[in-house]
This record gives C-alpha cells, sequence and structure tokens, in this order.
C-alpha cells in the first residue's frame, strides 16, 4: 500500500458555489460529471490520490469528525490568501509542525472544516 488514502469527498449543500470556491481557491478547474449525484473532480495525477466535491449523495457538510488536507503548493500561503476572498474563513493561520513542514485550517463555504499542508 503506497497510500493510506486513496479518495475523498468534500460535501456541499449548494454544489455550485462549491465549485466556484475550491475553482478560486486552487486557481484551476475542477472538472464536473453528474451521475446518481453531482461530482467536481480536483485535480490530480495517475497514482496520487484523488477527490470530489460531491451534492446529492446523502452526505452533508461538517466541521466535526475526519477532514481532508490539501496540497499547498510550494508555499500554502499563496492559496491560504485565497480563503476569504473565494467566500471561506481561516480557523488556523500558517502554522508551524516542525519538520513535517506547515498547515493551516479553513472553513469553506459549505461549512467543512478543511487544511492545506505544504512543506514551506
Amino acid at each position: 500500500m503506497s497510500n493510506a488514502i486513496s479518495w475523498f469527498e468534500i460535501p456541499s449543500t449548494n454544489f455550485e458555489r462549491a465549485v466556484k470556491f475550491y475553482n478560486e481557491l486552487l486557481n484551476a478547474e475542477l472538472q464536473p460529471m453528474e451521475l446518481e449525484f453531482k461530482m467536481a473532480f480536483f485535480p490530480y495525477m495517475d497514482g496520487g490520490v484523488g477527490g470530489c466535491v460531491t451534492h446529492g449523495n446523502g452526505n452533508t457538510p461538517s466541521q466535526q469528525g475526519t477532514f481532508a488536507y490539501l496540497n499547498g503548493g510550494e508555499d500554502l500561503s499563496v492559496p491560504l490568501a485565497r480563503v476569504e476572498k473565494a467566500g471561506g474563513k481561516i480557523l488556523m493561520p500558517k502554522t508551524s509542525i516542525g519538520e513535517n513542514g506547515f498547515m493551516a485550517i479553513f472553513l469553506d463555504t459549505e461549512g467543512n472544516r478543511v487544511a492545506f499542508h505544504s512543506m514551506s
């Protein structure tokens, strides 16, 4: 097993608003798909961990429980600076976690607690 995590889903109450938030936050375009429910996929490379924003699959946004750490790139300060402009709220600013780099926690537009991680 190369990664403990293979997939994650971030639920939304307003799918379009959530997709717009993550598009702005990551300066990327999530790829939408509609099956039995709505999904918009985060960018990822083959062999990497993938995930999506979802709507209509019975999951609801939450600040409690498991939460995802998104790749903050070279310096998580860059995407973190977009959080409030995109409609989210920073809960914990960029914080050192020693030799493991840095993390920051934010609330997305849907009420999910999400984090960034980077090595610098």
